[in-house]
């Protein structure tokens, strides 16, 4: 070992001795490291005595941010290794803060980040109608049930009386939450820990606080015999920071499967929505759709077949940056089979005030009960589909009063549906009874009609054969149009029901005959795999409208004249086809508006032969008709003043037989 060796050993030993003396602890902090030492060994002694009390483990010391985390029994959380589970709600972290079986000192670990990767506890709200789950993470509703109400599976296979409450969305398809930008970040409060201010029966207010000035509160309240809950945001402290016209509420949810036949219940479903002082609009109901509203918003709604989750907000939805968007599952996606729709609403809160402000909404979680919805005075019933124009009017104002009186009595759906169609047709007897006497004199008439084809084959000859057609209809009395316009009378009732009775809500698991549920199909055979256009399974009251609907067919169609022109269609073969096309195309619809077609077509054959039978008797009708025309010749053709129609037409055969001599 060298010179220059020893002396740097030297050197270091010299440094570290003066180092040691240096830093050597003074009398008074040897003194207080012992205290503590001390009062740490008194603490455990403490710790354990308590678990072998109570197993209640026992924080020291906490810090004012730090509150416990508490399970669904109101206990606090312990981890795997006996160590106590707070929250910090400066941050969104849970943190485990002491042992009960080491030392009790700080362990903090995090077991969440502002990512959101931590689960929140569930509290819930509820009253006799609705059953809602509200999540400490995000602050929002995660689940929603109706009471009342069930999944066609549960009422399959639940015994009667019992109901389980059906669930319109879950946690992990559902997100409602504040997003903002604060201080260049966009902040979104769905993956924030909220913190319980408040917990009543009836109420619930969640807050989360960013800082020492700046907090989000949720607040939720519910009162009996209601299907909707009281919804207030505020926002505190952001004055300056955040500017309300840049406050958005982001409502997404996957509604979940219901109903029977997953495809019709999709058929009519997407986000309705409507502007203030205007109608009603929608997105497709068929395709992937957008839509940034050109109004301010007055509702929004995630609606499917037979229920909606509809929010109607106080003072409405600013449209600056409010956009709709409805997605369709593709064949073969994980949720294809047990989700309707993916539906998302971003929309401007339009709240008033970021430094003290609050925008307050009416959440719906409801069935489409037209006149459950009207009761809010916002038109929101609308998203019914009950047809448009003329056939809505006629199902709001004719079709569902009655339907509903009926109900009133208590009968079974199936009797009520048998009486409204009575009803119906009763009122329509007069139109059918001018409908057949027309055709029994369109009967009579058909050999002379014939007869005038043979004499005018040319096309040249049209004019002049429709000249004769139209002299014999008057001398005769009778008149093709006759027959049209009781039918085009009749029209309105018969589309009105046909969106009627898939959306009446009144239908939905009432069963009548071999009916099961009235708002789907009926089914007396199930094939086990599916045939293109038309199903799995076979209808029998679609089978019973169709065959009612041929033997109607049948008997009007010796009053069907053919084609006079070649190239015109044969009416009387598309007739005949047109109930086989019904069984491919009610068969998967519902089985109440099939059962209300069959009785009406059986109703209106029963109409037909009592007329024929007992009203209507052709031989009299044939003489009666002969001597008007006699009449009429005797008069020298003249029946009275002609129509406009009539004179028009001589005018364009007289025009048409000058326009021919001039050609000779």
């Amino acid at each position: 070992m060298d010179r220059n060796t020893l002396i740097g050993l030297g050197l270091i030993g010299i440094i570290l001795a003066v180092f040691t003396y240096v830093n050597q602890p003074s009398p008074e902090e040897i003194q207080a490291q012992q205290k503590k030492a001390q009062q740490e060994l008194e603490q455990r002694r403490m710790l354990e005595q308590a678990q072998q009390e109570d197993d209640t483990p026992i924080a020291l010391n906490i810090p004012e941010n730090l509150v416990p985390k508490l399970d669904s029994t109101g206990i606090q959380v312990v981890d795997s290794l006996g160590r106590l589970v707070y929250t910090d709600t400066l941050v969104a972290r849970d943190t485990i803060l002491m042992s009960v079986a080491e030392e009790a000192v700080e362990q903090p670990m995090e077991i969440t980040t502002a990512s959101g990767d931590f689960k929140g506890e569930v509290i819930t709200l509820e009253n006799d109608k609705i059953f809602l789950e509200i999540s400490t993470k995000g602050g929002g509703v995660v689940g929603a049930y109706l009471k009342e109400h069930q999944t066609y599976e549960d009422f399959m296979k639940n015994e009667a009386g019992t109901i389980t409450p059906l669930q319109l969305f879950e946690d992990e398809n559902s997100t409602n939450q504040l997003v903002f930008t604060l201080n260049g970040d966009e902040v979104q409060t769905g993956n924030k820990a909220f913190e319980i201010v408040q917990q009543k029966e009836d109420y619930i207010e969640l807050r989360h606080v960013f800082d020492a000035n700046k907090s989000v509160s949720f607040i939720y309240s519910i009162l009996p015999e209601n299907h909707h809950v009281n919804y207030s945001i505020k926002m505190n402290g952001f004055e300056g920071a955040v500017m309300p016209e840049n406050v958005f509420l982001d409502w997404q949810t996957n509604l979940l499967k219901t109903e029977r036949l997953l495809s019709e219940q999709r058929r009519t479903s997407t986000v309705f929505f409507k502007g203030i002082n205007d109608s009603y609009d929608y997105l497709s109901e068929f395709s992937d759709d957008e839509y940034a509203p050109e109004l301010d918003v007055e509702w929004v709604a995630f609606k499917q077949s037979y229920f909606s989750s509809i929010m109607m907000p106080e003072n409405g939805f600013k449209k600056n940056g409010t956009q709709f968007t409805i997605k369709n599952y593709g064949e073969g996606h994980e949720k294809d089979s047990s989700h309707v729709k993916l539906y998302s609403a971003k929309m401007n809160l339009n709240i008033n005030d970021t430094g003290n402000g609050v925008a307050s909404m009416n959440w719906f979680f409801g069935p489409n009960d037209y006149y459950l919805l009207e009761q809010y005075g916002n038109q929101s019933e609308d998203i019914i589909n009950l047809g448009w124009g003329l056939f809505r009017w006629v199902n709001i104002y004719a079709i569902q009063p009655i339907f509903t009186w009926l109900s009133s009595f208590g009968f079974n759906l199936g009797l009520a549906i048998l009486l409204l169609t009575f009803i119906v047709k009763m009122a329509l007897t007069p139109i059918q009874w001018k409908m057949y006497s027309s055709s029994a004199k369109m009967k009579i008439l058909k050999p002379e009609i014939e007869e005038l084809n043979k004499k005018y084959p040319n096309k040249e000859d049209g004019m002049k054969k429709q000249m004769e057609m139209m002299s014999m209809y008057r001398e005769s009395g009778a008149s093709p149009l006759s027959g049209c316009v009781p039918m085009l009378i009749q029209m309105p009732i018969l589309f009105a029901v046909f969106r009627f009775f898939p959306s009446s809500f009144e239908l939905r698991q009432k069963s009548f005959l071999w009916a099961e549920d009235l708002s789907s199909y009926d089914s007396i055979y199930d094939f086990g795999f599916n045939i293109p256009l038309y199903g799995d399974h076979i209808s029998l009251f679609t089978l019973l409208m169709a065959g009612t609907t041929l033997v109607y067919t049948t008997m009007n169609s010796g009053n069907m004249q053919q084609p006079s022109q070649p190239g015109m269609p044969n009416m009387k073969i598309i007739m005949y086809i047109f109930p086989f096309m019904m069984i491919f195309f009610f068969n998967n619809f519902s089985s109440g508006l099939s059962y209300y077609y069959f009785i009406s077509t059986l109703m209106s054959i029963l109409t037909m032969v009592m007329i024929k039978r007992f009203f209507v008797d052709e031989e009299k009708l044939k003489a009666k008709m002969a001597a008007r025309k006699a009449s009429v010749q005797t008069k020298g053709g003249k029946t009275g003043k002609k129509s406009k129609f009539q004179e028009r037409l001589e005018q364009m055969q007289k025009a048409q037989q000058e326009k021919l001599k001039g050609k000779k």
